[in-house]
């Protein structure tokens, strides 16, 4: 898929969910704040059903992740101590992607990801390329040496996504301008930077 086909199809996800995915989508959705389609503008109920779902897909398309991805770490969050929406936001917050995002070594998910995929970034000095790694507490995660002389992390280094993202969280220790964090430790739901409904998201998936 061609960037601008992605650029596009995130902006309509982006008004189906009536969620800014990408900060192109935030600025498209200020122009357009309605839904894509012939009928966007229109009012429509939606079914008690329809509401819960898009809930799920909310929390899912912040994280970029696909259903079956997104079942394990539910199966995974309701099998803890705790409240299983709040555990399952945490352990998807845990993420390698979503943490490097929340760091400002990228501006999107996908920048995120592509990051890890393509081996720049180094966990207590080890490669990995599994975006889904699950990064523990107390763990280092830094750019690579021979990655931080590209133009893209020089860039992250200066602190240029930080337009475009929350303030880093609690949980991380970033150090920016090395192009390194810690995960000091387990995230808590309530400073965990995504907009969801997380007992919609339980009822869901226990329907």
């Amino acid at each position: 898929m061609s960037a601008s086909n992605r650029n596009r199809k995130q902006v309509r996800q982006s008004r189906a969910l009536g969620l800014a995915l990408t900060p192109k989508a935030e600025r498209y959705m200020q122009r357009r704040p309605y839904r894509p389609g012939e009928h966007g503008r229109g009012r429509t109920k939606d079914s008690d059903y329809s509401v819960r779902l898009k809930e799920k897909q909310r929390l899912r398309a912040q994280y970029g992740i696909r259903e079956a991805q997104m079942r394990r770490v539910w199966e995974e969050a309701r099998r803890q101590d705790g409240l299983s929406g709040e555990n399952l936001v945490e352990l998807l917050e845990m993420r390698l992607d979503a943490l490097v995002l929340r760091a400002g070594f990228a501006r999107t998910t996908a920048q995120a990801r592509q990051t890890v995929v393509h081996r720049h970034i180094l966990v207590d000095g080890q490669i990995v390329d599994r975006p889904s790694f699950r990064v523990k507490p107390g763990q280092v995660v830094q750019v690579k040496a021979r990655s931080q002389a590209s133009s893209q992390f020089l860039m992250a280094a200066e602190g240029v996504h930080r337009d475009v993202l929350p303030k880093v969280p609690e949980y991380l220790d970033v150090e920016l301008e090395k192009l390194k964090f810690t995960l000091v430790r387990r995230p808590k739901r309530v400073e965990v930077p995504v907009t969801c409904d997380v007992q919609m998201v339980v009822e869901h998936y226990s329907r």
